[in-house]
């Protein structure tokens, strides 16, 4: 077994999760507390908002409007304690095999050590093989942005385009996005989709003479990325005239390093990363150089400083006072005791917009699971769906569902308290409306509130009567808020690593693994065949279709028949 904790000698001797102690203690507390409503909750405690929110380095977490109270925070940290999460994070820290199913460490926080101390994996340090990809970084990044490298054709770059997809596009492609007012190097775009249209609309208007190609593949076999890099390669070589030019306006985020100087790229210009880095916790590593080279290298530093700060707090603060430990037990409160299977992240900041996005690959990929580490199917539900968009937009798209829906949507809102572009009194409006529609979610409004509110517009009792049940809102619906002084490199990497550590607590405790992602890999190898297969059919006329069934048989007969084109 991985970690030594009571929960796990529950699991050895075949206890389910469900019927373990604190579970249980859970289970009962839930049926005192389910039904209480939170306007009581701060009715009775005027303190509750201090006594339900931290300060970490600016960043406040306020979670005051759960359906919470202290016996439920102290429960809560009692099922984390149980379930091993202390000495979990300490075996990660201190890269140990967490992984169990692919048999690897996984040291995302050894990306960001600015502590200058040693993390080892099998009797070796690894921090100066970080720190040395981090100072090739450097060293790229601001040759790059000051014009020292040049082109084939000895003009400086303009633009960087970004080749990757999953946690090599969604990771840098937030974080440059969030990160605009930053951004003074060259242009950068992201290039993921095997869609030709996604590489025809992100090449537009480029002067290859002026472009730089950054591959990030680990194995540099990935399909969708290297379709891409293929193209991008051809489309290169065509405007140039000659295959050296590859050398001059490609890098590679690699481990292959065979299959990087086949496709022409200078050994000089592949910045390595290992097997503990997972695709989605990758952004500190040589994936983050798109983002350095956009924002420059001191940025970047300051995002991984960021992220730093919040892991100390996440190894050192008390369970009870914890910030990504509260994060994720109240995630797994809502989830397994009131059954939401949904949860949704609404940032009030335009350069947040690809924040639910990113957030919800490192949720659903982590911990949609359904088998424990003894190898046995669950009997509980796991990672709940994410999605969100900035607001207000969100408020006229979705909002109306989780103010009066059926179930349940827990909310983050991440508001910040300072625009980078204070233009008259738009932000003071954008963060009214955030703090409005958290209060509006809490307090709800009453048929006493809504009649009274009728019969002063003029309508008649029974008219009042009849309309008030559309316009009742059951309030009681739970929301954290974190609010920024400012979004920052700093500020940024603390957000992202509270999220990334909520989700490896919650993979503790549900007893997932939240580091392998097996569920893509069957899509990928019927992919491939399909493939062939249809190009058989385009080519030739004929293909071997009988193993598919009789649905996707007759999809691959339906496209072969009527492209006009390959």
């Amino acid at each position: 077994m991985l970690f030594d904790s009571e929960i796990d000698k529950a699991v050895r001797s075949g206890t389910p999760l469900t019927e373990t102690a604190p579970w249980k203690a859970l289970e009962a507390h839930y049926g005192e507390l389910g039904a209480v409503h939170m306007r009581e909750l701060f009715s009775a405690d005027p303190d509750r908002f201090d006594r339900f929110s931290l300060d970490l380095d600016g960043l406040l977490f306020d979670y005051s409007k759960n359906r919470i109270n202290e016996t439920t925070v102290a429960l809560l940290a009692d099922l984390a304690r149980a379930s091993g999460v202390p000495e979990a994070a300490r075996s990660m820290f201190a890269g140990e095999r967490i992984n169990w199913t692919e048999d690897r460490a996984v040291l995302h926080v050894a990306l960001r050590n600015r502590a200058g101390s040693p993390i080892v994996v099998d009797g070796e340090d690894v921090m100066p093989g970080v720190n040395a990809v981090l100072k090739k970084m450097k060293g790229f990044s601001e040759a790059v942005r000051s014009g020292e490298w040049l082109g084939f054709t000895g003009r400086a770059i303009t633009s960087v385009v970004n080749i990757g997809i999953g946690g090599s596009d969604l990771g840098p492609a937030m974080i440059c996005e969030a990160l605009t007012p930053y951004c003074d190097g060259p242009q950068v775009r992201f290039i993921s989709n095997v869609d030709a249209t996604d590489f025809v609309e992100k090449t537009r208007n480029l002067d290859p003479a002026e472009t730089l190609f950054v591959v990030a593949s680990k194995t540099f076999t990935t399909q969708e990325t290297m379709t891409n890099a293929n193209t991008a390669r051809r489309w290169l070589v065509e405007a140039l005239g000659d295959d050296a030019a590859v050398a001059r306006h490609f890098v590679a985020l690699s481990t292959n390093h065979e299959a990087v100087e086949a496709f022409g790229i200078d050994p000089d210009c592949i910045f390595e990363f290992w097997d503990w880095v997972g695709g989605r916790y990758s952004s500190w590593s040589a994936i983050g150089l798109t983002v350095a080279l956009a924002v420059g290298f001191d940025r970047f530093t300051e995002l991984l400083e960021g992220a730093h700060s919040v892991d100390r707090h996440f190894i050192e603060a008390p369970l009870e006072e914890n910030i990504p430990v509260l994060m994720a037990m109240l995630g797994i409160w809502y989830r397994n005791f009131f059954d939401a299977s949904t949860r949704a992240v609404l940032p009030y900041d335009q350069y947040l917009c690809l924040f639910p996005a990113f957030l919800q690959q490192g949720d659903m990929e982590s911990n949609g699971k359904s088998v424990d580490r003894e190898g046995q199917r669950v009997d509980y539900q796991t990672g709940a769906v994410v999605w969100g968009e900035p607001g207000t937009n969100g408020q006229h798209a979705f909002y109306q569902l989780i103010h009066q829906g059926t179930e349940i949507v827990p909310c983050d809102f991440i508001g910040v308290i300072n625009s980078h572009n204070p233009i008259g009194d738009h932000h003071r409006k954008l963060i009214a409306n955030c703090f409005a529609q958290s209060e509006a979610l809490m307090v709800g409004r009453t048929a006493t509130e809504v009649i009274h509110e009728l019969l002063i517009r003029g309508l008649d009792k029974e008219e009042a009567r009849v309309l008030a049940p559309y316009k009742i809102f059951e309030g009681n619906r739970p929301t954290n808020t974190f609010l920024l002084d400012r979004v920052t490199p700093r500020s940024l990497g603390m957000l992202v690593a509270l999220y990334e550590h909520e989700f490896f607590v919650q993979g503790v405790v549900w007893r997932v693994n939240s580091f392998d992602q097996w569920g893509v890999e069957l899509g990928k190898v019927l992919a491939g065949k399909i493939l062939g297969e249809t190009k058989n059919l385009v080519t030739n006329g004929d293909a071997e279709l009988s193993h598919h069934d009789g649905s996707t048989r007759a999809l691959i007969e339906r496209f072969a028949a009527r492209q006009d084109n390959d």
